[in-house]
Parts: C-alpha cells; sequence; structure tokens
C-alpha cells in the first residue's frame, strides 16, 4: 500500500513555519510570484486590466496571441455561454505584433510586477518566426507561449498540434530563433497528447501548456442553424476541467519540461488539483469573463489554502496526486 506522505514533502511543524507560504514557482528558468497566471485571449493585453488586477498579487499573465499583421477575427455571433462554460470563435483578432510592441508594451514595462509571456500564432512557420523575431528585440517580455492550435495553411489546412511531423518542425525552428524560453500551447483534440508533449520537447520546448479549448458545436433548434457563425468553436470553463486535469497528468509522465495546466479552474481547489496532476503553474481564462478579478481572487484563495493546510512551498505540490 502506498504511504499517504504527500503532505509531508511542503508542510512543517506549525509552531515553525512562516506566516505566510512560498507562492513562488520557475517555469523554464522565469520566477512567477503565484502558479496563477491569467491565459491568452482573456486579459486582453494586460494594460487594460490594470485597474482592476494588482498584477503584482498574480503569476503573470499571456497576452492575446500576436501574429504578423492585424487580425479582426471571425464575424458575430462569435460567442456562447454553455451550461458549464463558454464556446469561442473569436478568430485571434488582435492587433499585431507590431503595434503591440509600439503602443502596448511601453505601458506594460510601467506596471509593477508584471511578468509578461507573449503568445504567438502563425499560419506558416515563417509567419511565427517573424512574430518571434520581432519580440526578440522588445524589452519586457519574459518569454514566449507558441500556439500550436492554428492550421498550417503551407500544408493544407492541417493545424499544427495534431500532427507529429509538423509540430517538431515549427517547435525546432522557432526555438532556433527565439531568445527568451518556449512554451508550447498543445491543442486537446488529438488521441495521444502526451506523444504530442514528447514531440514539443524533442523540437526544444523548454515548457508546454494545455489544453487549449475542444472544438465543439452548438445548434440553434429553431431555426437549425449554428449558434456561431464560424459553425464550430473552441469549448472552455468548467465543463472541460477533468479532461484537462487527464492530459495534464498523462502528459507529466512524458515529459521532464515545467507543465503548465488549464481548462475550467475557478476557485483554488481547481488550481491544486491540476498541480497534484502534475502541473508546475496553472492559467485562468474562462473565469474571467464572469468576474474580471478571477484571476487575482484564484491566487489569493490559493494562498490561503496553502496556509491552511500548512503548506510552506506551493511547488510542493507539483505532482503529489496519489495516481
Amino acid at each position: 500500500m502506498r504511504e499517504n506522505n504527500w503532505k509531508e514533502r511542503g508542510r512543517v511543524n506549525a509552531s515553525k513555519r512562516s506566516k505566510d507560504p512560498d507562492m513562488r514557482v520557475t517555469v523554464a528558468g522565469v520566477e512567477f510570484a503565484s502558479p496563477v497566471i491569467a491565459a491568452s485571449g482573456t486579459f486582453g493585453y494586460g494594460v487594460e486590466f490594470e485597474d482592476i488586477v494588482s498584477l503584482e498579487r498574480i503569476g503573470g499573465f499571456v497576452t492575446k496571441g500576436l501574429s504578423r499583421e492585424p487580425m479582426a477575427g471571425n464575424p458575430a455571433p462569435r460567442i456562447i455561454e454553455t451550461s458549464a462554460g463558454m464556446m469561442n470563435a473569436i478568430g485571434l483578432q488582435n492587433m499585431g505584433v507590431r503595434a503591440f510592441i509600439a503602443e502596448k508594451l511601453p505601458k506594460l514595462r510601467k506596471v509593477k510586477g508584471a511578468v509578461i509571456i507573449a503568445n504567438v500564432f502563425g499560419f506558416t512557420i515563417e509567419d511565427c518566426l517573424e512574430v518571434i523575431q520581432a519580440l526578440n528585440d522588445a524589452p519586457g517580455i519574459a518569454m514566449y507561449e507558441l500556439n500550436a492550435s492554428c492550421p498550417n495553411t503551407s500544408h493544407g489546412g492541417m493545424v499544427f498540434g495534431t500532427d507529429p511531423p509538423q509540430l517538431w518542425e515549427l517547435v525546432a525552428r522557432c526555438k532556433a530563433v527565439a531568445r527568451r524560453p518556449l512554451m508550447v500551447k498543445l491543442s486537446p483534440n488529438v488521441t495521444d497528447i502526451g506523444l504530442m508533449a514528447r514531440v514539443a520537447a524533442d523540437g526544444g520546448a523548454d515548457s508546454v501548456s494545455l489544453v487549449n479549448t475542444f472544438v465543439s458545436l452548438a445548434i440553434d433548434v429553431e431555426t437549425r442553424l449554428p449558434r456561431i457563425a464560424n459553425v464550430t468553436g473552441g469549448l472552455s470553463g468548467p465543463a472541460i476541467k477533468p479532461i484537462a486535469v487527464r492530459m495534464v497528468h498523462e502528459v507529466s509522465k512524458n515529459v521532464t519540461i515545467p507543465i503548465v495546466g488549464m481548462g475550467g479552474i475557478v476557485r483554488a481547489e481547481d488550481a491544486v488539483e491540476f498541480m497534484m496532476a502534475g502541473a508546475t503553474a496553472v492559467q485562468v481564462g474562462t473565469a474571467s469573463y464572469a468576474d474580471p478579478r478571477a484571476v487575482e481572487n484564484i491566487a489569493n484563495a490559493l494562498k490561503r489554502w496553502c496556509s491552511s493546510h500548512e503548506i510552506v512551498q506551493v511547488s510542493s505540490l507539483t505532482g503529489t496526486a496519489l495516481l
């Protein structure tokens, strides 16, 4: 019988432990004040939240996906509520990498405690390389998150993150030019997430984040038309959390690089679950639509949870589930 000793990894005698637990975690050499990070696409470019959220109290944030040229995104309706989350087909709307560097980044650099992760995407490998090269010369960015869930228009529209050879080439070539750590955001729409994580790691990824949204469909039964103009959209929110936790655990058995987990996190216990499954840090996305302060609230609640459970270092939770 396995000994239930996970609590001992992060706790000490109550009379000796410090008042506040150490909430710092390190992902690919980048230190975060908290393991709770705002996910891409739900936190704008960061500056929109500076008067709402205390950025020094959260781990950091991931920018909206940045492309080589500005993108208008998909037509409306492109976001709907579901019974346990939401579907969206925003279409990666963004101002383009150069406008971000010129207009948003200077403001972000003035925000105390802001750890900035730039989300990068493109429809060809060359697109991604150009975005990364532009960001390489921009100060104030801690790392890159490479969105591997985009279709490769040079190869018939197949999604990078669902084809091992294409994923390896994308990661390897981006890593070759990146001057900062490279985190690869994996698609969950695969049969073997562990394999895709290994491919990303073999390509040179310093970390992986998962999961992105699940391809989904909603139909208006009165009109018989899709409820989203794009027909399909990405499902996120609490509905996907058990699947995302399972995938994080599977990835943790396949790679040794840090894992950042996401998918339906709305409270501190959700973050703990992901960390016990193998994540070093977590990202909070959909919850920010219901509560713009969700990321900070979850970060604060996680700190209280650690204190009440005599966890001295939050990093000690990683991989401690008895599975």
